[in-house]
C-alpha cells in the first residue's frame, strides 16, 4: 500500500486559498525553492484561486514580507533555498558568504551565509577550493545560529573586483586593459572615477548588465613603477595584507611579555648560528653542533617561540589563522603576524635573548637520529650569517676553526668579534651534515635539481639582475638539520599519542604514473610500473640519461607527475622525502602550520608557561580545544593558503622577468622548449627563466600538427619536429610587464608578433601602433594579438 504523501507544516488539511502566515510558514519550512507553483500545488489551489495567490504574493511582497520571484519566494531579509552566492570573507578555513543579488542599497545588512564544503567523492568532491570573490550555486538552509549554504556549483566569474590599466581609444572613451595572460579583450569604462590614462587601478561592474562596463573605484598608480608588480598579485589573489586595529595592539601587548626563565633553559652560552639569505627579512631557525664520544654529533636546533606570543582564542591566532602562512616577493612580504613580531621579538637576531623551542638531537655516526628532546630555552644567537659567507668560510678550509671536541663544548660567554667564531660553529656543522647526508643517500629521496630564479633590486626598487639562485653546500647544511628536526617534532608527538599537523607528500597517482609511462616511451626509455614506487625508482631514470637537455626534459615530466603535498592530521608519509613521519616545525614565523606543531609540543611534554600578568592576553599557549577539534579544516585551509601563496610569488617573478626582458625585445636567446600544444610551444631562456609562448603560426610557412601521444609538433611537408628539451634560438618579440607574458619568434621569421593590446578589432580597417605599443584600429582603440596572413 502506498505511503501518503505528508503535507508541508503548515499547510492545511483542506484546500484554499492560505493566509498570509500560512504562506510565509511553508516558505520558511520548504525543502524545495518556494516558487508560485510549489505553493499552489501545496495548498490544493486550482483555476481562479491561482490567480488570488498571484494577487496575495504580489501585496506580500509589496508589504516586505517576501522577496523574490514567482519560481522562488523567500522571507524578506532571508536567502532563497537555492541561490547564487558570493564568498566575501575566508574565516578559519570556512568560507563565509552573502546573496550575490544583495544590493548595497538594501535597508537590511545582507545575511552572512557559512558555506560548508562538501568532503565527498565525485564532481561535488572535484569543485576547487573556494577563495574571497568566487561566486557558487547553492542549497541554503537556516540554523539556529545562522544560514548556511551547501555549494552545488561554481560559477564563472564576473566583472567585480577587476584590475587592469586605463586606455583612452581616439575618440576619448576609457577602456580597462587586463593584466592577465588569460584575459585577451579589454572592457569599456562607463566612469572613470577620476582614473588617468596609463593607471593601475580597481574596478567593478557598473551595472547587471554586461554592456554597463565598469566603474573605477580605486587609483593604485603606475602599473609600471617599482613594487607595483607584487601589489597586483596581492589584489589578484585577494591576500590579506592589513592588519586590524586590534590585531595590532594585541601584537604589541605580547611583544612586551618577560622572557621567564621557568620551565626554559638555558643555552644563552651554546654558540648557536642562524644561517640565512643575505635579504632575510625574519630569522626563525638557527642551528649548532659538536661531536660527541661515540663518533657522532650532539645538535641542537633553535626555533622561535612564536607560540608563547601567539596565543589561541587571540586576535592575533584569528588573523594567523586566516593568511595561514607568509607571502615572499622581491620588492616586500606580507607577513603571517605583524612586523613588532615576525622582524623584531620573535626573529633570532644576533646577540639578543629570544625565547626558543629547542629541539635536542643526537646524531650516529652512521647520521641517523638515535635521540631527540623538546624544550623551551632562552638563546642568544652568536652570528647571522649569510649563505654566501658560510660558504666562503667552508670554502676556506675553516683556518680558524681547529679545536677540540672539549673546546667545542665548552661555553664560549660573549662571541668574539671577527670571522673565527663562525668558523668554530661552522666546521661541526659542516661535519655532522656530512653524517646527516650519508643516511640521505640510504635513504635516496626524490632528487630533482630546479632551478630557483632570483630577482635583485636596488634601493629604489628597480631590477639590477635576474638570475637563478646559486644551489651552495651551506643551503644543504642547514635543509638537512630541519628535516632532521621535522622528523623529530612529528615523532615526538607520536610518541605521546598526541595530534599532529602532518606535511604529507603522497606517492604519484597511477594515471600520472601511465601518462609518464607512455611519455617516456616515445624517448625509447621505458618505465616499469609492476613493481613499488619509490623516489629511488625517478632517481635512476634520472642518472641513466646522459643528454644534460634530454635529462632537464626528464626531470620536468618526473615533476609533472608528482602530487602536491599539502598539510593534514593524518599521517601518509612524505614520498618525497622518502620518510614515514614528517611535520614542519621549524618556521613557525611564517607558517601557521609550524605554530600548530609547537602548541601540540607544549601541551604533550608540559612547557607551558606562567600566566602572564596583563589578564587580557590568553594564559594558554598549548593546543586549544578548538585546535584540536579543527585540525581537517584548518589544515585543508592552510593548504590552500600555500597554494595561493606559490601562485602569488610566481606571478610576481614572471611579472619582474617580464619588465627585465622588456628592454631586450629584438634580442635573440638561447631557450630550451618546455612544453609542446597544438598552439605552440613554451620555451624558457637558458640562464635565468623567463618562460614564453612560440604561437605555431610563426614557426614556418606550412601547417603543423600536434602529435597528443609524443608531444610533438611536426611539419606537414618538411617532417620538422618540435618536442620539449629541444634547445633553440629564439627572437624575444613581446614582454609585458603587466601580464608577465613573453612571446618568442624564430629569428627567420621576425616580425610576424605584433604587440599585443586588449580588445579584439574587426579584421578589416586601417592599424596603427599608438605611443602606448599598443596596436590600434579604426578609432584607436587598444587592439589584440594579430599575426601575418590575418590569423588571429
Amino acid at each position: 500500500m502506498a505511503k501518503p504523501t505528508q503535507r508541508p507544516r503548515g499547510v492545511p488539511t483542506k484546500p484554499g486559498l492560505p493566509s498570509k502566515e500560512q504562506v510565509m510558514d511553508f516558505i520558511r519550512n520548504s525543502d524545495v525553492p518556494a516558487g508560485k507553483r510549489e505553493i499552489a500545488r501545496a495548498f490544493g489551489l486550482k483555476g481562479q484561486e491561482k490567480i488570488a495567490l498571484k494577487a496575495l504574493l504580489k501585496d506580500m511582497a509589496e508589504e516586505g514580507l517576501i522577496d523574490g520571484n514567482r519560481t522562488a519566494f523567500h522571507q524578506m531579509g532571508g536567502v532563497p533555498k537555492v541561490t547564487v552566492l558570493r564568498v566575501v570573507d575566508i574565516d578559519e578555513g570556512e568560507a563565509i558568504a552573502i546573496p550575490d543579488a544583495w544590493q548595497p542599497e538594501d535597508a537590511v545588512p545582507p545575511p552572512r551565509v557559512r558555506l560548508i564544503e562538501s568532503k565527498g567523492k565525485g564532481k561535488a568532491r572535484q569543485m576547487p577550493a573556494l577563495r574571497k570573490g568566487d561566486r557558487v550555486l547553492a542549497r541554503t538552509e537556516e540554523t539556529g545560529t545562522g544560514y548556511i549554504g551547501h555549494p552545488m556549483k561554481k560559477l564563472p566569474q564576473t566583472h567585480e573586483s577587476l584590475m587592469g590599466v586605463v586606455e583612452i581609444d581616439g575618440s576619448g572613451k576609457g577602456w580597462l586593459a587586463p593584466i592577465e595572460k588569460s584575459v585577451r579583450s579589454s572592457l569599456p569604462i562607463a566612469d572613470l572615477g577620476g582614473a588617468e590614462k596609463g593607471q593601475l587601478v580597481l574596478a567593478e561592474a557598473a551595472g547587471r548588465s554586461p554592456r554597463s562596463g565598469v566603474k573605477v573605484v580605486e587609483v593604485l598608480g603606475d602599473p609600471l613603477a617599482p613594487k607595483s608588480y607584487s601589489l597586483i598579485a596581492i589584489h589578484k589573489h585577494g591576500i590579506p595584507h592589513f592588519f586590524s586595529s586590534e590585531t595590532l595592539a594585541e601584537a604589541a601587548a605580547v611583544a612586551k611579555l618577560p622572557l621567564s626563565e621557568e620551565k626554559r633553559q638555558d643555552l644563552r652560552d651554546l654558540p648557536i648560528v642562524a644561517i640565512d639569505p643575505a635579504d632575510a627579512r625574519d630569522h626563525d631557525d638557527a642551528i649548532w653542533a659538536a661531536p660527541d664520544k661515540e663518533g657522532g654529533y650532539d645538535a641542537v636546533v633553535a626555533i622561535a617561540d612564536v607560540s608563547y606570543y601567539v596565543r589561541p582564542g587571540g586576535e592575533l591566532d584569528r588573523e594567523a589563522r586566516k593568511r595561514g602562512n607568509s607571502v615572499y616577493f622581491p620588492d616586500r612580504v606580507v607577513p603571517m603576524l605583524p612586523e613588532v613580531l615576525s622582524a623584531d621579538v620573535c626573529s633570532l637576531r644576533e646577540n639578543e635573548d629570544r625565547a626558543a623551542m629547542v629541539c635536542h638531537l643526537n646524531i650516529s655516526r652512521e647520521g641517523r637520529i638515535t635521540r631527540w628532546d623538546v624544550k623551551r630555552a632562552i638563546v642568544r644567537i652568536h652570528h647571522n650569517i649569510a649563505y654566501e659567507d658560510a660558504q666562503a668560510i667552508a670554502d676556506a678550509g675553516f683556518p680558524a676553526a681547529q679545536m677540540s671536541a672539549a673546546d667545542a663544548m665548552a661555553p664560549t660567554g660573549a662571541p668574539t668579534p671577527g670571522a673565527e667564531a663562525p668558523d668554530r660553529s661552522l666546521l661541526h656543522l659542516w661535519d655532522a651534515w656530512k653524517l646527516l647526508a650519508k643516511a640521505r643517500e640510504e635513504r635516496d629521496p626524490l632528487d630533482l635539481d630546479l632551478p630557483e630564479r632570483r630577482v635583485m633590486l636596488d634601493e629604489k626598487g628597480r631590477i639590477t639582475e635576474v638570475a637563478v639562485r646559486e644551489r651552495l653546500d651551506a643551503h644543504k647544511v642547514v635543509e638537512e638539520f630541519m628535516i632532521a628536526a621535522n622528523v623529530a617534532a612529528a615523532k615526538a608527538l607520536e610518541a605521546k599519542a598526541a595530534p599532529v599537523v602532518y606535511r604529507v607528500h603522497e606517492p604519484p597517482s597511477r594515471e600520472k604514473l601511465m601518462a609518464l609511462k607512455d611519455y617516456l616511451a616515445t624517448m625509447d626509455r621505458k618505465l616499469a610500473l609492476g613493481q613499488v614506487i619509490t623516489p629511488s625508482l625517478f632517481n635512476r631514470l634520472i642518472k641513466d640519461v646522459s643528454d644534460e637537455a634530454e635529462k632537464a626534459l626528464v626531470m620536468e615530466q618526473v615533476l609533472r607527475s608528482q602530487t602536491q603535498a599539502y598539510y593534514g592530521p593524518r599521517n601518509a608519509g612524505h614520498f618525497g622525502l622518502a620518510l614515514g613521519s614528517y611535520a614542519h616545525f621549524t618556521s613557525p614565523i611564517r607558517r601557521y602550520s609550524d605554530l600548530l606543531v609547537h602548541r601540540a609540543l607544549v601541551e604533550a611534554y608540559g612547557l607551558e608557561q606562567p600566566r602572564p600578568a596583563d589578564h587580557a592576553i590568553p594564559a594558554a599557549t598549548g593546543l586549544s580545544d578548538r585546535d584540536r577539534a579543527s585540525l581537517d579544516r584548518v589544515t585543508e585551509a592552510i593548504s590552500q593558503t600555500e597554494r595561493r601563496a606559490m601562485e602569488a610569488e610566481r606571478d610576481t617573478i614572471d611579472r619582474y622577468v617580464a619588465a627585465w626582458l622588456a628592454g631586450k625585445v629584438g634580442e635573440t636567446f638561447d631557450t630550451r622548449v618546455t612544453g609542446v600544444q597544438k598552439f605552440g610551444l613554451f620555451a624558457t631562456i637558458l640562464g635565468f627563466g623567463g618562460d614564453g609562448l612560440v604561437p605555431v603560426s610563426v614557426l614556418g610557412d606550412e601547417r603543423f600538427y600536434y602529435d597528443d601521444r609524443a608531444q610533438v609538433l611536426r611539419g606537414e611537408h618538411s617532417g620538422t619536429e618540435y618536442r620539449s628539451g629541444d634547445r633553440l634560438k629564439l627572437r624575444l618579440a613581446e614582454a609585458n610587464p603587466l601580464t608577465g607574458a613573453l612571446k618568442f619568434e624564430p629569428p627567420e621569421f621576425e616580425g610576424r608578433i605584433e604587440p599585443r593590446g586588449g580588445r579584439p578589432q574587426k579584421k578589416s580597417g586601417p592599424r596603427k601602433q599608438n605611443k602606448t605599443g599598443y596596436m590600434q584600429g579604426k578609432r584607436g582603440r587598444p587592439g589584440n594579438i594579430r599575426h601575418k596572413g590575418g590569423k588571429r
